[in-house]
This record gives C-alpha cells, structure tokens and sequence, in this order.
C-alpha cells in the first residue's frame, strides 16, 4: 500500500489488450507517492472506442491524496549482461518506452492497481496476472537431452568409420 498523487496529465494507452475477447488498452498513469519517487500504474483494461480514431472512454482519476494497493512489476525480467546476450542498460521495457513517450522520468518499476482507498480506483478489469502452467516441461528437456545425446553417438560413428579408414 503507498499514499500519494496521481498525475491525470500524464496518461498513457498500451495498445493490443483483450479482455473477454474484447479489444481495448492497459491505462498507465503516473503516480507520485509522499516521498517524492514518481512510477507508472496500470490502472486495468478500458474498452477501445468505436472505430480506431474515436478515443476509448476513460475512468475518472481522482485528484488530491489516495492509497492504493498492487503488484509491483519490475520493468525487465529478463537478465542482461553478456553471458545472457542481452546489453545492459537496454532501454526496451515499458518503463523506458513509457518514459520516452512522455518526456518524463521515472522509478524503474511500475505498480499493477488492485485497488485503492476511492471506489473509482478499483479497476472494473485489472492487469492480468501471466499464466503459469505445469507443462509437459520435463519432457521437453528429456527430449532435448535426447536430441543431444543422439547428435553425440553420431559422431562418435562418424569419428569411429573415419579413424577405420586411416588404419587400412
């Protein structure tokens, strides 16, 4: 939970959102808490508009001091750094491109609105958790582990017939 502001000036709409099989955005909007640290929240799914050019409706950001509750999300969980082939410092995560669209700076992470301490705060659709599974995961790396193994057998035949020629 964090007490503070929301900027209703700095709005940002994330295209390509569904909900219930119905296009719409993820809503960003700033947020300034009591100590002075400025991050982006995603404030849910909102409905697209009627055509492509009509702007979706927007809820209501109250003004003044409010508390709310969420999830916090870093901006990249991907590791970077060499080994993993990535450059660090890459600017290719939600904060940077929401950063870079509106001109401003803010904390590397961003907060997935639960709620909040108004009722117009409670998104009518909140920012949708990824979905973990218990997939066919360890026979998949059984099945590569395989593949490898097979790939190492061939070689030694190959190794093998070509080393019994060089002995004639």
């Amino acid at each position: 939970m964090v007490d503070g502001t929301f900027d209703a000036t700095s709005q940002i709409l994330l295209r390509n959102s569904y909900s219930d099989g119905v296009y719409g955005f993820e809503l960003l909007t700033r947020f300034t808490d009591l100590q002075g640290q400025t991050f982006w929240v995603d404030c849910g799914w909102v409905k697209a508009g009627a055509s492509a050019t009509t702007r979706p409706e927007l809820p209501a950001i109250p003004t003044g001091q409010v508390s709310i509750t969420g999830r916090l999300r870093l901006d990249s969980s991907l590791p970077q750094g060499s080994f993993f082939a990535i450059p660090q410092g890459s600017k290719t995560g939600l904060i940077a491109k929401a950063n870079a669209q509106s001109g401003k700076s803010s904390e590397n992470f961003y907060i997935d609105l639960l709620n909040g301490s108004e009722p117009a705060l409670t998104p009518a659709v909140s920012a949708q958790l990824p979905e973990l599974s218990d997939g066919p995961h360890m026979a998949y790396a059984l099945q590569w582990l395989f593949f490898a193994g097979l790939i190492g057998y061939g070689r030694f035949l190959i190794r093998r017939d070509v080393l019994s020629r060089k002995e004639l």
